[in-house]
């Protein structure tokens, strides 16, 4: 089984969590996207949309989170041999679902400096078109995201997509918050599939530095957020990347990769 993921992406943290928590042995592939590795032929031809995570089973290949994680379920059952070992519940679904329904993208973005959402916008769209020639037969699929490149940098400029983001974040975290008032964990008094999908949300916020104002702000949330992060699946996954100065280092990386790649380019 192979994971073509990246420690930034949201949607792959959440997988990784739930194979960590499922003890599932995978091979690791890492593809990032700030610095254009998605748009290589050999993974845009794999998964056109070039977003992550993708999962591979054989020819088996899945690029729906949710999917991916009842899929990672199955196979810790059938692998376990356990009859006391169920798949999640229609409630679990259901929060899973409502997570995933908020978008982190534009919520990121709009937080991150201007010159650096400038710099990554024209060093991924140079990448593309610079994949479209090299690759013809994939030219069609290159121009979508080209054009997906463009609309992004225009709702950017647009304050509502920022605030519909804001108030959609808001209501969630509001039924977080009321939901952890009555149980430990999201779903219940275990952890589940639920928390899987919370979890890369909250670190997210965290890594923007917006914890005072999303997490501190909500007592039950702080108190849950504390709770997770205990977990070795969650330093496993986002701490090792993330936590106290490690999320410098991670961002430094990728910043300077691309501010080097975009220099280079002009000579």
């Amino acid at each position: 089984m192979q994971l073509y993921h990246h420690p930034y992406s949201l949607n792959s943290q959440r997988v990784r969590l739930a194979l960590e928590e499922k003890g599932i042995d995978y091979t690791s592939y890492h593809v990032n996207p700030i610095t254009g590795k998605n748009m290589d032929a050999a993974f845009f031809r794999m998964n056109p949309s070039a977003k992550l995570p993708v999962f591979q089973n054989g020819a088996h290949i899945i690029f729906d989170t949710i999917e991916i994680i009842q899929y990672v379920e199955r196979i810790a059952v059938v692998s376990s041999g356990a009859d006391n070992i169920i798949c999640s519940s229609s409630e679990i679904i259901e929060w899973m679902q409502k997570i995933q329904e908020w978008k982190p993208k534009f919520f990121t973005l709009v937080h991150i400096p201007e010159k650096y959402q400038q710099y990554v916008s024209k060093f991924i769209r140079r990448v593309i078109i610079a994949r479209m020639a090299e690759s013809p037969d994939l030219a069609g699929a290159y121009h979508c995201k080209l054009k997906e490149a463009y609309e992004t940098e225009d709702k950017l400029k647009n304050p509502d997509t920022s605030k519909q983001d804001k108030e959609h974040l808001i209501r969630l975290l509001d039924e977080v918050e009321t939901q952890l008032n009555e149980t430990a964990f999201l779903a219940g008094e275990e952890f589940t599939m639920a928390d899987v999908m919370l979890i890369p949300v909250l670190a997210r916020l965290v890594l923007l530095n917006l914890e005072e104002e999303y997490i501190g702000s909500r007592p039950n949330i702080a108190e849950y957020w504390i709770l997770v992060q205990q977990r070795p699946s969650y330093k496993k996954v986002i701490g090792k990347y993330f936590n106290g100065w490690r999320k410098y280092k991670t961002l430094m990386k990728t910043w300077f990769f691309v501010r080097v790649r975009t220099v280079l380019r002009r000579f």
